[in-house]
């Protein structure tokens, strides 16, 4: 992999990510130096503890343009000029134009899987997302780094269903200022399940599921993938590596090589679960790791080697031509109820693997 890092015409930084150690990649961007202007803060909630970023600056970004005006692809000549310099890529990243989160309150990025728009993850090959993953890895180290920076989340949005405003195959790196209210939930129950029996909570549950087996997804010498006792949603997939680390950065060789095949097989059967020629399943992907840095006042006592790297992967479609809506007990009380049975859901991800 050759890495290659360069500034936008606003200053934001853009860097590419080639499996072609010769690629050289000098394009300048044409558009003017506009500066970006920003106006996101962090609020805490006295009552819950938690806290909100507040970003009015994100009202005007772009809502799903036509592919001619896509910002993701790369530059054509005479063409419409993007947030991408050159003419093609393999992986770039860069700052958002819209961040939910910047300067003391942390960053955001966007990743771009690859330079076509019409095809997704699901639909690259096992050296493409093995980029995608380097990618991930790299922009977790670098965030890990900044002073704003305490937690690093590397995630995508897939279907208009979620929110998404650009089709092209993308997703987003936030650095958060603060150890996010889900992880200090997990922190929480990690320090408690130590307390009283002495071991990684972590480690009991994969233990669990991995003994029980009828939620048991996909497992391979080096992951292990399955639908959680408690899942939340309709179909929700926990992928764990099969020796715990806190981050992707701790990852091993074995591991990395042997990602791309699992998350794209895991991948291509969320689009087969409602059957095939059906649209495609919108998902949430995000990679769950450890908070850098010592706990601070009010957080979990919790060593940052104590936490496993996990990366959950939901649909919000129940049924076909369905989804679940966060109604009254979900939004109003954080109560879930989901119609898909856990085990149900495991035996029809099992179903639709590929032959």
């Amino acid at each position: 992999m050759k890495k290659t890092s360069t500034r936008l015409s606003d200053g934001r930084e853009l860097v590419y990510y080639d499996r072609d150690d010769s690629r050289e990649r000098d394009a300048p961007d044409p558009r003017p130096a506009d500066q970006v202007a920003t106006a996101s803060e962090v609020r805490r909630d006295p009552l819950l503890g938690d806290f909100v970023a507040i970003a009015s600056h994100r009202q005007g970004r772009t809502h799903l343009p036509p592919a001619d005006a896509c910002p993701l692809c790369p530059a054509r000549p005479g063409g419409h000029q993007g947030e991408i310099p050159d003419s093609d890529y393999d992986v770039v990243v860069f700052e958002n134009r819209f961040p939910s989160l910047s300067g003391p309150t942390g960053r955001c990025e966007v990743v771009c899987f690859t330079s076509d728009h019409d095809t997704s993850f699901a639909g690259l090959d096992e050296d493409s997302a093995r980029l995608v993953l380097e990618a991930w890895r790299d922009r977790t180290a670098e965030l890990s780094r900044l002073e704003a920076v305490r937690q690093v989340y590397c995630f995508e949005n897939r279907g208009v269903e979620i929110g998404v405003t650009l089709g092209h195959p993308h997703g987003q790196i936030y650095g958060y200022p603060e150890v996010t209210p889900r992880t200090r939930l997990m922190l929480q129950s990690l320090a408690e399940h130590r307390a009283t029996t002495g071991r990684n909570l972590f480690d009991d549950l994969v233990d669990r599921e991995r003994k029980d087996g009828e939620r048991i997804v996909l497992e391979t010498e080096h992951w292990t993938a399955f639908v959680p006792y408690a899942a939340h949603w309709p179909y929700e997939i926990h992928l764990y590596p099969r020796r715990r680390v806190p981050d992707l950065v701790a990852l091993d060789e074995a591991a990395r090589a042997e990602f791309p095949g699992v998350y794209l097989e895991l991948l291509r059967r969320f689009d087969r679960i409602f059957g095939e020629g059906r649209p495609p399943t919108p998902y949430i992907s995000g990679w769950h790791q450890a908070p850098f840095g010592e706990p601070r006042p009010g957080e979990p006592d919790v060593a940052r080697e104590e936490f496993a790297l996990h990366l959950e992967l939901f649909t919000v479609r129940r049924t076909e031509g369905k989804l679940k809506f966060l109604a009254g007990s979900e939004s109003g009380m954080s109560v879930f109820i989901n119609d898909v049975p856990p085990e149900a859901a495991a035996r029809r991800l099992r179903e639709v693997a590929s032959s």
